[in-house]
């Protein structure tokens, strides 16, 4: 699978929304020909970087020609500087730093690039990346190539940015990242070569001391599942986790979503975990994509919410009625069992009653069903609304409460945004525009727009948490971001950015909204330094170091093949 699934999408809306605004022109098939050089040259790039990745000189010379237009490439590291917290930084040095650029060697360049590589004494991941490009007029693409393909002799110019992340010869963990403006031209070898290479810039962040290690192994969580296409997981379905104390000994436990069964992983206060699933009854569980753990019928345990594709379970807890960690399936008697194509849940007391209400994002068969829009989708499944009867049952009341929501939501999450003491909604659609229902009493009523939070784009996460210290809590919406797509909205639209281009939106990524009082937001990501994060899901606000400001943290990344081009 090409890593441009976003992109190519929004290459057919922009050309779309390209032609019918008024003054812009655009030929889409030269555009299409522009985008298959970039991903050509992408795509060779790829191949460079496991080749930097792995010190391997000889792949790594394909690259270059034999004469190439640069200054020695920096491979001393400068003075270490403070820069925040725990995090230094360092510039790079080269033993020639005052010749002029000229024509290198392949072997003199090279040189220098290897003894920068020398500076980690390992070298995690490398990636470089084409930020943007233009190609001469006369550069052509293989139209068709089951892989974009370049016509041997085309040439052009890129912004190429580039990491190496690793641990320098002291063992502290360092990213390398710089930017080049370069020339290249498509060899007979079939590559992409660097005809010219100059640095704009390269810095080097280290870290003074490792704040996380991963110990998923040792620690008893590293389940496998099954690679995507293969038996037991061949579909776009994600699937998620909850944390809290299910057997109540005072430590945090895990649920775990899988593809063929799901996971309870008790906590042993020692580090370690073990699975009691299948103990706990929860091996007869349906595969889910979101867990929730909520205790609904307030008897002081845990129970399970399991949203998923098809029918939507509830696990009741037995702890406190027979002492064992056991759980019972209600989901039939709670009235529960609704079908639905739920990614999430999450819990809240829409009625001030007492009791937690559940509301289910509800998404569609992505691939089967294809969005009514790329940016106003509303041909999603219907989200459902779990009323809490208070006697172990729930009603289902999404459109009597106004949050029946059809944009292919993706999350959702309750908070007082309005401080009135009720309990409003936030839900994340993907394709499209986000909503912010405000709870007035028996209804909700979309106040997305009025409150600034509206947010298009391909929205997969929100999480609140005072990034401020100001005492009001703000708000971090998961969105996707697509270098390739960036590359191409930049073409087409180039004086615009996402605030007054939408389709640019849906390629920017993450958004961070301050909250401004009574319920009214700023967008303030610019502001604060911008989040791209490539594929993003979830994620949130954390204190990482302990420092009394709160830090974000987004997963990110989707389905992987064998090279770095299916991802």
């Amino acid at each position: 699978m090409r890593n441009v699934t976003l992109a190519m999408l929004l290459l057919a809306a922009a050309c779309a929304f390209a032609q019918s605004a008024p003054k812009v022109e655009v030929d889409p098939k030269r555009l299409e020909v522009i985008e298959e050089l970039s991903e050509s040259l992408a795509n060779d790039i790829l191949e460079l970087s496991v080749a930097t990745r792995d010190r391997d000189a000889e792949v790594t010379a394909r690259y270059f020609p034999a004469q190439i237009d640069a200054k020695p490439f920096p491979a001393e590291p400068g003075p270490v500087k403070p820069e925040l917290k725990w995090i230094s930084s360092h510039a790079w040095n080269s033993q020639a730093a005052s010749v002029a650029q000229g024509k290198l060697s392949r072997e003199e360049f090279l040189r220098d690039w290897s003894a920068f590589l020398d500076h980690f004494s390992e070298i995690e991941d490398a990636r470089l990346k084409v930020k943007g490009a233009t190609f001469d007029a006369k550069a052509d693409a293989v139209l068709g190539a089951e892989v974009p393909t370049a016509v041997v002799g085309s040439m052009g110019k890129a912004r190429i940015a580039f990491y190496v992340i690793g641990r320098d010869q002291d063992g502290k963990r360092e990213w390398a990242r710089g930017i080049a403006e370069v020339n290249v031209r498509y060899d007979a070898s079939k590559h992409w070569q660097f005809d010219s290479w100059s640095l704009v810039s390269l810095d080097s962040m280290l870290a003074e001391r490792d704040i996380f290690s991963e110990v998923s192994g040792p620690a008893g969580v590293a389940a496998r599942l099954p690679m995507f296409g293969e038996a037991g997981n061949d579909s776009f379905v994600y699937h998620g986790a909850s944390a809290t104390d299910f057997n109540q000994d005072g430590w945090i436990d895990l649920f775990v979503c899988g593809t063929e069964q799901n996971f309870l992983y008790l906590n042993d206060g020692k580090g370690h975990f073990q699975n009691v699933a299948e103990a706990a009854n929860l091996n007869l569980s349906e595969p889910c994509t979101g867990a929730l753990a909520v205790d609904y019928d307030n008897d002081g345990d845990e129970d399970l919410f399991l949203s998923g594709v098809g029918q939507q379970a509830l696990l009741r807890s037995e702890l406190k009625q027979s002492g064992k960690l056991e759980f019972k399936d209600v989901s039939v008697q709670a009235g529960i069992a609704r079908q639905a194509i739920g990614f999430s849940a999450v819990a809240g007391d829409v009625n001030g009653d007492g009791y937690q209400d559940i509301y289910v994002a509800s998404y569609n068969h992505y691939g089967k069903v294809v969005p009514d829009s790329w940016y106003r989708a509303t041909n999603g499944s219907a989200n459902l609304l779990f009323l809490n009867q208070r006697d172990g049952t729930f009603k289902e009341e999404a459109r009597k409460w106004g949050v029946e929501d059809t944009r292919w939501s993706y999350a959702a999450q309750f908070i007082d945004i309005n401080d009135d003491g009720k309990q409003d909604l936030y839900v994340v659609n993907d394709f499209g525009e986000k909503a912010l229902y405000v709870n007035k009493g028996d209804h909700f009523e979309d106040e997305g727009a009025a409150r600034g939070v509206l947010d298009p784009g391909n929205g997969m996460g929100v999480s609140f948490g005072d990034f401020n210290n100001d005492g009001l809590m703000d708000m971090h919406v998961t969105n996707m971001s697509s270098t390739a797509g960036n590359r191409i909205l930049g073409r087409l639209f180039p004086n615009q950015g996402a605030k007054e281009n939408v389709l640019k939106k849906l390629a920017a990524g993450n958004t961070l909204f301050q909250n401004m009082g009574k319920g009214m937001f700023k967008d303030v990501t610019a502001d604060v330094g911008g989040f791209s994060a490539g594929w993003a899901w979830g994620g949130g606000f954390i204190d990482f170091d302990n420092d009394g400001w709160e830090d974000e943290y987004t997963p990110n990344g989707f389905i992987s093949g064998k090279s770095m081009k299916d991802t």
